[in-house]
């Protein structure tokens, strides 16, 4: 079959990998039918040292199942799945707790051995408690919308259900790529009146606004952060999602939030420190976040989608096929694309 291997900063391959096979009696095998870039496969896109063999890649995807091991119950040949960007068994303490990011006995695609969801095929180990079934054909329209929560929505959501987003809260959130877009429809879904986005790419934050931004700032550094405290008559806002992962992305967001107020980070961090000192501790806000549980979200999302109340898949605004995926990676990183569907 067909998949994608990255060999090396800009280099994307689609190359002839083995078939996947059941190895466990816990595993299913899915064809792909939708998968998609995300924002954290531009990191290694952008940096990662070259590589003869190369690795797979890609952990967003949805799928017809092929065949089931004998372990697996409540799955059939022929049923639609979407997968979460971690496998999980969903029975362990952790997962019991909603942090599948944790569980016991998971693990991440395309890392030990394990099938990238950017390919024609994925090995799903921990089937069972790991895919969810979707009453849909594989034709479907909402089939974007039904992928993005496979991890960029529940992304989204996780940032703002962390931060502890409430009707009485007011919202800025930093950062209008696709997580970014997801945490202002999650927060207008968790019913914030008030949404500020931080972002400067105005096709982005014109779906910002559809999303359910009340305001856009387009400045950045202490200028971004004197404009966000003019909206809020000096206080900043009581909730912060940062959805970018940078060093001053942080710094922004503490120079916006209220005194007291929570600080929700969901970006994957490029810095290995957090500025919060003395000065931070005296304003007694929080600082929570961190990888997203989509497994924990998917059920409570589900229905949404399905019934029309919310279209998370808007942000897909470039399709190309398995063998353009190249393009589709050099779109993202060149901005001229906000995230990529990939259709095998």
């Amino acid at each position: 079959m067909k998949a994608t291997i990255i060999h090396g900063a800009g280099d994307v391959r689609v190359e002839t990998v083995p078939d996947p096979q059941i190895q466990d009696t816990t595993d299913a095998l899915v064809r792909v039918v939708s998968a998609c870039i995300c924002g954290s496969d531009l990191w290694p896109y952008r940096s990662m040292a070259a590589s003869e063999h190369g690795q797979r890649i890609g952990h967003e995807f949805i799928g017809v199942i092929e065949d089931t091991g004998s372990d697996v119950s409540g799955l059939t040949r022929g049923d639609l799945v979407v997968a979460p960007f971690v496998w999980s068994d969903n029975t362990c303490d952790f997962c019991q707790e909603g942090l599948q990011t944790s569980c016991r006995h998971g693990g991440l695609w395309a890392r030990n051995g394990i099938d990238g969801g950017q390919g024609e095929a994925v090995r799903v180990p921990q089937a069972q408690g790991t895919l969810v079934k979707l009453p849909v054909s594989e034709d479907s329209a909402l089939l974007p919308s039904l992928l993005s929560l496979s991890d960029v929505f529940p992304t989204g959501y996780h940032c703002a259900h962390t931060a502890g987003v409430t009707h009485s809260t007011t919202v800025t959130v930093i950062g209008d790529g696709a997580v970014g877009l997801s945490a202002v429809l999650s927060a207008k879904r968790l019913g914030a009146e008030r949404v500020i986005l931080m972002g400067r790419h105005k096709d982005r934050t014109d779906l910002g606004i559809r999303f359910g931004a009340t305001d856009v700032v387009a400045e950045r550094g202490e200028e971004g952060i004197e404009k966000v405290r003019q909206l809020t008559g000096g206080g900043g806002t009581h909730r912060v999602l940062e959805c970018v992962g940078l060093k001053d992305a942080i710094e922004t967001a503490f120079g916006v939030v209220r005194d007291g107020g929570v600080v929700s980070r969901v970006g994957a961090p490029q810095y290995a420190e957090v500025p919060m000192d003395f000065g931070v501790f005296l304003r007694n806000f929080t600082l929570t976040g961190g990888v997203a549980p989509a497994r924990a979200y998917i059920d409570e999302l589900l229905q949404d989608v399905l019934d029309g109340t919310i279209e998370p898949g808007l942000v897909f605004d470039l399709t190309v096929n398995l063998d353009d995926v190249s393009d589709g990676y050099k779109a993202m990183a060149d901005r001229t694309a906000l995230k990529v569907l990939v259709r095998p």
